[in-house]
């Protein structure tokens, strides 16, 4: 026991468990945002490890796509236009090239004018 706060533990090793805590907290957030984790499906250690490394594979593979293709759109706007076009027959780097078209177009097309 520790003399000075009372509690079973040290400070020092609390502190220590605390920063460990946080780098796991870190590591969950950066999946979440990167890997589009939102839930995990299993509550076996076997079925979230298996997730996560599924999905890690998939990032992997969309880097190296997108390095291949040499384009500057993000790896989640990828992500996205695969997650929309999971199902068409189009080559992968006409999709990029058509959503980089889509980006580059000026968005005063889609605009009404008001005092014109």
């Amino acid at each position: 026991m520790d003399q000075a706060t009372g509690l079973p533990l040290p400070a020092l090793t609390i502190a220590q468990l605390y920063r460990c805590r946080w780098q796991v907290e870190l590591f969950f957030k950066w999946i979440k945002q990167h890997l589009r984790i939102k839930r995990f499906y299993g509550t076996t250690e076997n079925a979230v490890k298996t997730q996560i490394w599924i999905a890690i594979s998939v990032y992997v593979l969309v880097a190296i796509v997108k390095k291949q293709i040499n384009t500057k759109i993000s790896l989640y706007t990828i992500l996205q236009i695969l997650s929309l076009t999971l199902f068409e027959k189009t080559l992968i780097d006409q999709l990029v090239k058509n959503a980089e078209v889509q980006m580059d177009a000026p968005e005063s097309y889609n605009q009404l004018n008001l005092f014109n």
